[in-house]
């Protein structure tokens, strides 16, 4: 049996949000996705509240996960402590809230979904992803046929480099955190569906989800200020992969962008 996994980029800010809210469940009705997977860390445009987490769950993802914006909202410690179906990265310290990965009971059998955070300029004192992960799958038991591995990171290559590292041994792996879909959408050797960059959801004529003129005078030397969202249209990127519930493999992976 093949089931569709729909990963969705960073929501960045009202208009992603908003657009999320107005078109994550149609979205699921008509490509008849099983399972929803959302990047959630720039709901707040840096950074997520409890109250925009509770938003995207009821827009119809299953599980949000977070990224290198995880500690700027004070008031998310105690609900990632609470909430099975937020996730932060695997390789903060373990004495942090939250936790790195869930396995979830579907009609499909058991989803696990990993989130991992990359180190390359993101100076986040972190233990390395690639150790944490590679840990984890060693000591799950029974191991889930289905493993989602979301690596939030500032490179290419370290993406990259996680996706052929759990080639074979994981039915997915999609990068966030950079706002901008890539075009790689494929299926690695070994049979796990990857993708450098879901893109995001949020404000189409922007700058990564940021007000135009805000992110240029920023460049012409503006002195910093909070970052305020784009407006007018909105978009949503996303990945679909299509597994087997037989053999966790990957039989497809396409980029998407729902405008």
């Amino acid at each position: 049996m093949t089931i569709s996994i729909l990963a969705v980029g960073d929501v960045c800010g009202a208009p992603g949000l908003t657009f999320l809210e107005n078109h994550l469940r149609t979205v699921r009705r008509e490509l008849g996705v099983s399972f929803v997977v959302v990047n959630g860390e720039n709901a707040n445009v840096v950074g997520v509240t409890p109250q925009q987490c509770d938003r995207i769950l009821a827009a119809g993802a299953d599980v949000i996960t977070l990224g290198n914006h995880t500690w700027v909202r004070w008031e998310l410690r105690p609900y990632l402590a609470d909430n099975v179906r937020v996730l932060r990265p695997i390789n903060y310290a373990p004495q942090c809230p939250g936790r790195g990965f869930g396995v979830y009971r579907t009609p499909f059998g058991e989803i696990c979904v990993i989130n991992a955070l990359g180190r390359f300029t993101l100076d986040n004192n972190t233990d390395n992803p690639f150790v944490e992960v590679d840990c984890l799958l060693k000591e799950l038991d029974p191991k889930p046929k289905i493993i989602l591995v979301d690596m939030h990171a500032e490179a290419t290559s370290e993406r990259l480099g996680m996706g052929y590292f759990l080639d074979g041994r994981v039915s997915a792996v999609w990068g966030t955190h950079t706002h901008v879909q890539t075009s790689d959408a494929d299926i690695l050797p070994k049979g796990t569906g990857y993708i450098s960059d879901l893109g995001m959801t949020g404000a189409s004529h922007s700058v990564l989800g940021i007000d135009v003129d805000q992110s240029i005078n920023k460049f012409l030397g503006d002195p910093p200020r909070r970052y305020r969202s784009g407006d007018g249209p909105g978009k949503m990127e996303c990945c679909l992969f299509d597994i087997d519930t037989e053999t966790g493999r990957c039989v497809k992976a396409e980029a998407m962008r729902i405008l």
